[in-house]
């Protein structure tokens, strides 16, 4: 038990959700609990964590979890450690709701360059549901998901307020196929109010060095015909003419350049990501009898495969070289990174047990800025 990375939960302390305040101490090592010295109340050790309340160790549910996030089917957990198929959904459940919480206190605005985005067709039982989600090619990181009853702008617009939270106002490319709805939402999430000292609403401009490209594939009888690439057009001009970034063109080669080393305009890597999701996600692979039955739980679901593929996963295209000189002489290795430890967020590759005993202190800064950008996208997306 280490007290100084423990905090209040208590929401009426004056201390609450704040660390290394010298007000926490161990009440108990037998039932390890903790005490407040502010509010005089005592919490267990696992308070906000999935382990809270459960009647198994936490190694055990860690292991457990840690199959179903890479892809085991529930059904063999449940007839390899004779566990109830009710519990380990609950398990299932919590573990996506605190990675859910921890992916938004741990992504903070970044540069970007270019991010891809796509929805996946998921088959439930008795219905359709449609899972959206959007990937820095940087980093490779994951940067978040929405899940919907159908395919409309509410689903789309949710997407791209995940995508403005995690990014900074810098050159950035935005790369989805051709659904309309993907153009209207980022235009308007993209978006930062302009002061003129007037009353009233001050009016929105959009991000000058923002480009939206699409990738329309064209089928026929389940054959690719062929691919069409294309810049979306902007409605006004916002830079001067002749300025640097009044060339969409150039601009979005750049950011070709530096986030893929070259190529073209492409949305393979999140069709990639969604290969690698549908791997470790017993409802999503295709023609399987693991359907989900509610959306909550493939949220969950989503969210924990997430962040595990976050801060628990080795990257192969991410490794470093390093060079060691010692009595053979000089020689190259490399070095495995996750897409977490290429986008600066940690410095080491977390545990499943580790990430699931992480405690998030407050709601962050990307969580409130999410729910401010879109408030009402967010709640009908929800209830959908």
């Amino acid at each position: 038990m280490n007290p100084t990375e423990a905090f209040c939960p208590n929401p009426d302390c004056p201390l609450h959700g704040i660390r290394d305040q010298d007000n926490i101490h161990v009440h108990s090592h037998k039932e390890k609990r903790y005490r407040c010295r502010r509010c005089n109340k005592t919490f267990a050790e696992t308070k906000g964590t999935p382990f809270y309340r459960r009647q198994y160790k936490a190694r055990f549910i860690s292991e457990v979890i840690s199959l179903l996030a890479y892809g085991c089917p529930p059904q063999a957990i449940v007839a390899t450690y004779r566990l109830d198929e009710r519990t380990v959904y609950a398990w299932q459940r919590a573990a996506g709701q605190h990675s859910k919480v921890l992916h938004e206190h741990l992504l903070r605005p970044m540069d970007l360059q270019q991010v891809q985005a796509d929805e996946l067709r998921v088959k439930a039982q008795g219905q359709v549901l449609w899972m959206a989600m959007a990937i820095c090619v940087t980093t490779r990181l994951w940067l978040g998901g929405v899940v919907s009853t159908t395919r409309d702008k509410a689903l789309v617009k949710a997407l791209a307020l995940h995508v403005r939270a995690c990014a900074l106002c810098r050159p950035l490319l935005v790369v989805f196929d051709g659904f309309s709805a993907y153009v209207k939402a980022f235009r308007q999430a993209f978006r930062s109010p302009a002061p003129t000292g007037r009353r009233g609403r001050p009016p929105l401009v959009e991000w000058p060095k923002v480009v939206l490209g699409q990738v329309v594939k064209h089928h026929a009888k389940r054959k690719l015909l062929g691919i069409k690439r294309q810049l979306v057009a902007r409605k006004k001009r916002i830079v001067p003419p002749g300025h640097p970034l009044d060339d969409q063109a150039s601009l979005a080669t750049m950011l070709i350049e530096r986030s893929q080393q070259g190529g073209v305009l492409n949305t393979a890597y999140i069709e990639r990501l969604n290969a690698t999701f549908r791997s470790r996600l017993a409802a999503l692979v295709r023609r399987g009898r693991s359907l989900v039955r509610q959306v909550a739980r493939l949220e969950a679901a989503m969210y924990l495969v997430g962040g595990v593929y976050n801060f628990c996963t080795w990257h192969e295209s991410l490794r470093v070289p390093l060079y060691v000189l010692d009595s053979r002489g000089e020689h190259r290795r490399l070095v495995g990174r996750t897409p977490a430890m290429a986008a600066a967020l940690t410095d080491h590759r977390w545990s499943v047990e580790e990430w699931l005993c992480y405690q998030v202190p407050r709601r962050s800064a990307i969580a409130v800025q999410r729910h401010k950008v879109f408030p009402k996208t967010a709640v009908l997306a929800r209830a959908a």
